[in-house]
């Protein structure tokens, strides 16, 4: 038999290597520690040392959710009628600017082209009803008839049409001049 299965052998053959081995056994964990420490002493964390306690920030954020910026309307008062480009702005833009589903591009007489050739009274129905993609009144059921109108004109005549502002009936013009 052989003496062989009793012999050890290990990675450490001379007293040099017993030596690095020891100190990067001392000095490895204390480096990491040395990091770690210098990690947390950092000023640049968010959150710690940041305004965030300081009174004014604290009332801020527990300020009732109605004080956020929100509009009051009298649902009593007369209806002020948008202009065609708020509307625009407002409910037409997310389709229109990027010409999603088909829509004409805001501004792209080559689009426009076809639609305008229909002639006002089709545009504005397929403003007002829909048509294939696009949802009545552009998915804002709260805008009224005259606001459509106003935002058709206003996109039409930037994709070259000669189209009239529609007329406002006496009641909501006088609601509206009374408003401002």
């Amino acid at each position: 038999m052989s003496d062989s299965h009793d012999q050890h052998e290990s990675a450490i053959k001379t007293p040099k290597q017993l030596i690095l081995a020891i100190v990067a056994g001392f000095l490895v964990p204390i480096i990491i520690i040395v990091l770690l420490v210098k990690f947390v002493a950092t000023d640049n964390k968010v959150g710690v040392g940041s305004d965030s306690q300081k009174g004014e920030a604290v009332a801020a954020r527990i300020s009732p959710v109605a004080d956020q910026g929100y509009t009051i309307i009298d649902v009593n008062a007369p209806k002020v009628l948008q202009t065609g480009e708020a509307v625009y702005k407002a409910s037409c833009l997310a389709c229109h600017g990027a010409g999603a589903a088909g829509s004409p591009k805001f501004g792209d007489a080559a689009a426009w082209g076809p639609r305008i050739a229909q002639g006002y009274d089709t545009v504005l129905k397929h403003a007002l009803e829909g048509l294939r993609a696009m949802p009545p009144k552009g998915g804002n059921a709260d805008l009224d008839n005259v606001e459509v109108a106003r935002a058709m004109v206003y996109m039409a005549n930037a994709g070259g049409a000669k189209f009239k502002e529609p007329e406002v009936k006496a009641a909501a013009a006088s609601a509206e001049a009374s408003a401002k």
